[in-house]
């Protein structure tokens, strides 16, 4: 089983959220004895999405077969004008170059959801989210982990308690599926 952790944000510095909580996605991910990727779209290179373009960018055909080549995925994304950021919009367009295929888009795919804000309206990203995973033929987790940023961290600076609960459920819940 290989899982694919999709960092929606476009921050580089290894501090930042979203790099910490790919970080942390990966190690209980791990623990799980499954393999895991992380696609960070800041590194990706994926262009804007354009349907008058002569030839797929080498970039987008290599985010489709990672996207394609995984079994799960968990989306990050912090909340952006009550969205998902712009550019992971973007990235996931382009998964319409997969539309002649057998399988196109993100056909059967399990994706697990969470997004983060300063404030309480995370779930606004986490929706968004939902709507295009859905139209890409994916299934959502029914459990999802929407994030009040200055509860993520504790004292300490790690995340806390309280949501490395709710991340290792979403995990447990993705990893073991539905039947179990």
């Amino acid at each position: 089983m290989k899982v694919l952790i999709v960092n929606g944000a476009m921050e580089r510095q290894e501090n930042a959220t979203s790099n910490r909580l790919s970080a942390y996605l990966s190690e209980i991910i791990t623990a799980k004895s499954v393999d895991v990727q992380a696609f960070n779209l800041a590194d990706s290179g994926i262009p804007l999405f354009d349907t008058e373009i002569k030839g797929v960018p080498e970039s987008v055909e290599k985010m489709n077969e990672i996207f394609r080549e995984a079994d799960l995925h968990i989306w990050l994304t912090p909340l952006y004008h009550g969205s998902m950021t712009g550019a992971m919009k973007n990235c996931l367009d382009w998964l319409e170059c997969s539309a002649g295929l057998p399988k196109p888009y993100l056909t059967g795919k399990r994706i697990g959801l969470i997004c983060w804000a300063d404030g309480v309206q995370a779930l606004q990203g986490i929706n968004s989210m939902d709507t295009v995973a859905k139209s890409l033929r994916a299934w959502v987790s029914p459990y999802n982990v929407p994030i009040k940023r200055s509860d993520l961290f504790g004292a300490d600076n790690s995340i806390s308690p309280d949501y490395q609960q709710r991340l290792e459920l979403m995990a447990d819940v993705l990893v073991t599926g539905p039947d179990h």
